[in-house]
């Protein structure tokens, strides 16, 4: 998922703080999506109550849980909407486990692993008081294609009828691939062919189950009803969202959607990361979702480092460039970016080597597929070592694109600006006419995906939806991604190679049988693509909360990060 203006700008040298929760990349037997082991701690009474505050510079737009696609908002509605499925709600490597959520156990597999069968839970009701049926599970998985979610076209492109919902998506019906049965209390779903991802699929944020009467298009600053812990009380994305606690919430998973600690979640946004810091010191915030400012580093890292959680990511930060628009039509003006780019010096600009790495690949270090390789670094090897300026100048010769301009488009945070000065004093070094423009980050991640807006050069990032190689490749650089002319269209450098999609399709029927094979295949897809390099990977970052001492009970998902509705504030 994208993450919007996020963690960064803690200089390694002059912040020493704790790795409190340093656990390994999610990978092999513990990503295992129809896997189950022991639930998480039972409920503690005593620690519920009290109002969290939370504070961001930015909103993350739309409230709509089958829309947005942001961490900042993915995280909230781990407490306030549930799919079929879910994600455990623990910290470490288990938070990769699925369990069943809405439906009251996994499903029954058949059909040569086309057809899942669930059975739905009794006695879920809705923030609104109506109670769940399979007629709104239906109808959330049309929504899904009505609403043009932004992982329609790869996440759910293999239900039966998927294919004319993608084409003509407001009179989507799905009469074969999603089928309910009221007197049986079930629901059925049918596949094209075998996907051993969708147990994944159905647990994240886009295949919640809401209202059938939900609006058929994006609801924007109007809050959908919810099922878990917390519904929406209000939402201005100017100035601030609060979470209050569903009346109608009855634990029914303790593993799948946890009672919440506090009473109410006040989120405000508007604030200067100046202001965020102090606030979060002096207990009037909890938790704050931006980068500190540099001028309050040392304070963090020694008078509050015990208020400092940091946590390594399977993610990445990198620059999409646009692969149908000059320069960058041209494959060796691509590359001149990838070989003259200065890992380290992003890496800097971050916060330093205890924050990030320098990234040589999509595929993230400890991640399924990954190839420790790099193309792009001067002499060669298995990791990036240096820029070659004189090669990056060669290919921009070369290339005949000297003196162009180019727009850099990035989030208008002091981070994300930092590394766009550097990028477009980079680009300016090889011989083009670089602008930066600044967005705010309320704004930017739509804006770049639309190719109305002719954006050329656009900072961003990414971090997992589910442990899965498809999940970097297939959901970042598929055709099926890229949708001109919508703010839904994921594969932001617009790059679309049919025999890379070929060889995605068989790493992906490979999967179904061999794990092993299918991760070789994914390693060597990201190889192809790097060497077309419509991306520049530049770090693989790590995440710091900054908490209160108000705060208590903290876990960290590495599915979904620090887990909001389990903080004691009370």
């Amino acid at each position: 998922m994208p993450l919007l203006a996020r963690w960064g700008a803690l200089a390694a040298a002059t912040v020493a703080l704790t790795l409190t929760a340093a656990c390994s990349s999610g990978s092999g037997s513990s990503s295992n999506p129809s896997a189950s082991s022991a639930g998480s701690a039972a409920f503690q009474p005593q620690h519920m109550g009290g109002t969290l505050k939370l504070v961001a510079h930015a909103a993350a737009g739309s409230l709509d849980p089958q829309v947005n696609y942001t961490l900042q908002y993915w995280q909230l509605y781990q407490s306030m909407y549930d799919g079929l499925l879910a994600f455990k709600k623990v910290g470490g490597s288990r938070s990769f486990t699925v369990v069943p959520d809405l439906a009251a156990a996994m499903p029954k597999v058949s059909n040569g692993g086309r057809t899942y069968t669930f059975t739905l839970r009794k006695g879920v009701t809705f923030s609104n008081g109506k109670a769940l049926t399979t007629d709104d599970v239906v109808a959330s998985f049309e929504r899904v294609f009505k609403v043009s979610s932004p992982t329609a076209g790869t996440f759910y492109n293999g239900i039966v009828g998927a294919d004319a919902c993608l084409k003509k998506p407001a009179s989507c019906t799905l009469p074969k691939g999603v089928i309910g049965d009221a007197a049986a209390n079930t629901v059925t779903v049918n596949l094209t062919a075998p996907d051993p991802e969708f147990a994944y699929k159905l647990a994240v944020p886009h295949a919640s189950v809401v209202p059938k009467d939900s609006p058929a298009k994006d609801s924007g600053t109007k809050p959908l009803p919810t099922t878990g812990p917390y519904m929406a009380a209000s939402y201005d994305p100017n100035r601030a969202l609060k979470l209050v606690r569903n009346p109608h919430f009855k634990e029914w998973s303790r593993e799948a959607q946890p009672q919440g600690y506090p009473d109410a979640i006040d989120y405000t946004f508007g604030q200067t990361v100046e202001s965020e810091v102090t606030a979060v010191e002096n207990g009037q915030a909890d938790w704050m979702y931006d980068a500190p400012p540099a001028d309050r580093l040392d304070e963090i890292g020694t008078k509050y480092a015990s208020q400092a959680h940091v946590n390594p990511l399977t993610a990445f930060w990198y620059a999409t460039l646009n692969v149908n628009m000059a320069p960058f039509d041209n494959k060796l003006a691509r590359q001149a970016i990838n070989w003259a780019v200065d890992r380290s010096a992003v890496v800097r600009l971050y916060g330093g080597t205890n924050l990030a790495s320098p990234a040589c690949t999509i595929l993230p270090p400890g991640f399924p597929g990954h190839v420790g390789t790099c193309a792009y670094t001067k002499g060669g090897g298995t990791t990036w070592k240096a820029a070659d300026l004189a090669k990056a100048r060669e290919l921009v010769k070369r290339s005949g694109t000297a003196g162009q301009e180019v727009g850099i488009v990035v989030q208008d945070d002091d981070v994300n600006k930092s590394i766009g000065q550097y990028l477009q004093s980079l680009l300016t070094q090889l011989g083009y006419k670089a602008t930066l423009k600044p967005l705010s980050g309320n704004i930017q991640f739509t804006y770049i995906q639309n190719t109305k807006n002719k954006v050329q050069l656009a900072l961003t990032s990414w971090y997992q939806d589910y442990p899965a190689a498809s999940d970097f490749l297939n959901v970042l650089l598929s055709c099926a991604s890229f949708r001109p002319g919508s703010d839904s269209s994921i594969n932001i450098s617009g790059f679309c190679d049919k025999g890379v999609d070929a060889r995605m399709r068989t790493a992906l029927t490979t999967m179904q049988t061999d794990p092993a094979g299918a991760n070789k295949q994914w390693g060597a897809i990201d190889q192809e693509i790097m060497a077309e390099s419509p991306v520049v990977p530049l770090i693989n970052p790590k995440m710091i909360d900054f908490t209160s001492t108000r705060v208590g009970n903290y876990q960290f998902s590495k599915q979904f990060y620090m887990l909001v509705g389990q903080l004691w504030v009370k």
